[in-house]
């Protein structure tokens, strides 16, 4: 299934699979739950007393002006009271740290997985709707938690506790006080139906707002660039006013129901107060039942409208817990073996043999690759743009998996290595260097506790980027801002040399990108990646053909297969494919030279 799908899936109002599932992360603390249980109990036990206590103040002591009877009645009544009241608050702290500490665990489970999930997963699904995910989804759970699951069964508890209660107390006058539930059943269901897929498309049209705004707020460049500011306001508004209108729905069905609700309330206590006091003017009952009637009717539509909130709060807890489980149980498809290979050393040689690679099914991308690096050879990759050479260093890195042939490292499959083993091995410098908001030195350490400081200052030093960090506010404490906006494209590139170097990988990987920075700062990189080369196995994706003059051995791949292989010299002898390239970039010298 396309995760591209997962949002306009409605599914079931209520999946017993599901809230079972999300009821076991309250499993760890179970403890506090059954307290909550207990407490509520409690409290329930307390709220049904003070009708009973109403009905004995006036039937035992105010029709008989027994004062000193009262007077108890009161006392008993104040303190159930302020007793409900201690047990409530009790109950209410320990419902939201149990929806804290479950939604914690949820946080914390989804970000784990989608650390182990392959590139593939990613390239399928947008930012947007993965922090939906994480944070509105499971912010949902939290109120289900926290404000539902306890409280729905509390008020279960307390309609069937009203309803033993007034069935014992006096069955004819309880047959009048229920006379209208057929009708609130009704209306109940006539809103369920309403408000279950509003509820969903609610949900799904937020997590479209969130993936537009943060594919926007990413390109806001290319948008202000090119003067689609207000075609892209229309289109949010679009987006906003579908999220609005839906939400209109909901609304227009709760001002509908709960009016409903109070007016068969209101039927339902006048049917008491009419056959009541029918009754007490027959002289068959005392006028505190009554009083107790009417006390226990008006507690019995409050759960009740109570658990119609819980259902609206429950339709949006499916429909995220639907989507958060999704997120969940998606296989990691590049998994580590049942006993990963983990070497203390990797030299660094690298073989492609007939490997065939496919992002979608069969339109395969590479088509039986074959070459090999020996330890500390240099290695260019060159080629037309879309052709493959990428892909070859997502396979080496085992972001993604062979559809047939293999990838070596070492002479072992990178299947059979540990994934955290054989990534640690390897260092790629890309072509657009990803900075995280953090600090210069965490950027190089990238919080790594195995490397210091003075690591991280020499790794600096030796690839020429302590140049410019000597100049920046803080040095190697200045936050560089999100994404690194605050430092400048070349010195990106010379902050990822030092954070490989730091790293000290087995295997460099370099997708050179020196065109879009000055000539000193080209130096600076051309400098340190020749540094960063030294006594490794390094392999450079070259756009600039000048960069790889002095490899060890430069493969051509055209249309996903290795078309030559060669020293510099040996393909522009062989007039094929890396000839024209060179002609291409060269043809002014070429020309002038001849």
């Amino acid at each position: 299934m396309d995760h591209y799908e997962t949002d306009e899936i409605l599914g079931k109002a209520y999946d017993s699979r599901l809230m079972k599932r999300l009821l076991s992360y309250l499993v760890p603390y179970r403890t506090a739950a059954v307290g909550c249980v207990i407490i509520l109990l409690i409290a329930i036990g307390l709220s049904l007393l003070r009708p009973h206590l109403t009905q004995l103040a006036i039937d035992s002591a105010i029709r008989p002006r027994d004062l000193s009877k009262l007077n108890v009645i009161v006392k008993i009544f104040a303190a159930a009271l302020v007793f409900e009241f201690l047990l409530r608050y009790a109950q209410a702290y320990l419902t939201r740290w149990l929806g804290q500490k479950v939604t914690y665990d949820l946080r914390m489970g989804i970000f784990s997985h989608l650390q182990k999930l392959s590139l593939s997963f990613f390239d399928k699904n947008p930012v947007g709707r993965l922090m939906t995910r994480t944070t509105n989804d499971v912010e949902v759970l939290n109120e289900t938690l926290s404000a539902g699951v306890v409280t729905v069964f509390g008020d279960v508890f307390l309609v069937v506790g009203i309803l033993v209660v007034i069935f014992v107390k006096d069955w004819k006058l309880a047959l009048v006080a229920v006379s209208v539930l057929p009708l609130l059943v009704y209306a109940t269901a006539l809103f369920r139906r309403k408000v279950r897929d509003a509820f969903r498309k609610i949900r799904k049209k937020l997590a479209r707002i969130n993936a537009y705004l943060n594919e926007r707020v990413t390109g806001m460049t290319v948008v202000q660039l090119f003067c689609r500011e207000e075609r892209s306001a229309e289109e949010f508004d679009k987006l906003n006013g579908e999220y609005r209108d839906e939400f209109y729905r909901a609304i227009f069905y709760h001002a509908v129901f709960f009016p409903v609700v109070e007016i068969l309330e209101a039927v339902s206590l006048g049917l008491i107060l009419w056959y009541g006091g029918s009754r007490v003017g027959a002289g068959a009952i005392e006028i505190g039942l009554v009083f107790a009637f009417v006390q226990y009717t008006q507690r019995l539509y409050f759960p009740i409208r109570d658990l119609m909130e819980k259902y609206n709060i429950l339709q949006a807890a499916m429909a995220s817990s639907e989507r958060i489980f999704g997120v969940l149980d998606t296989p990691v498809d590049i998994p580590n073996g049942r006993a990963p290979y983990a070497p203390r050393r990797v030299r660094g040689k690298v073989e492609f043999k007939d490997v065939w690679f496919a992002y979608n099914h069969d339109e395969f991308v590479l088509r039986g690759v074959d070459f090999a690096v020996e330890p500390g050879q240099r290695l260019a990759i060159v080629g037309p743009t879309g052709m493959g050479k990428t892909s070859l260093i997502n396979l080496l890195s085992r972001f993604y998996d062979v559809q047939r042939g293999a990838v070596l490292v070492d002479g072992t499959d990178v299947r059979d290595y540990d994934k955290h083993r054989l990534r640690e091995t390897i260092a790629l410098v890309p072509q657009d260097v990803f900075v995280f908001s953090g600090s210069v030195r965490d950027n190089i350490t990238l919080k790594n506790p195995d490397i210091s400081m003075d690591a991280a200052k020499r790794a600096a030093e030796y690839v020429n980027a302590s140049h410019f960090i000597a100049k920046l506010p803080d040095g190697f404490d200045t936050k560089v801002g999100e994404r690194g906006n605050r430092l400048s494209v070349g010195e990106k590139q010379l902050l990822a040399f030092a954070r490989s170097l730091a790293h000290d990988p087995s295997i460099l990987v370099l997708d050179e990108a020196t065109s879009s920075v000055d000539t000193e700062t080209e130096m600076l990189i051309q400098d340190a990646t020749q540094k960063l080369m030294e006594g490794r196995t390094s392999i450079v994706i070259a756009h600039r053909l000048s960069t790889i003059l002095n490899a060890d051995k430069i493969i051509v791949i055209h249309k996903g297969q290795v078309r030559e292989t060669g020293t510099h010299d040996e393909l522009v002898a062989l007039g094929g494919i890396y000839y024209k390239l060179y002609q291409l970039q060269y043809k002014d010298q070429l020309a002038s030279a001849g």
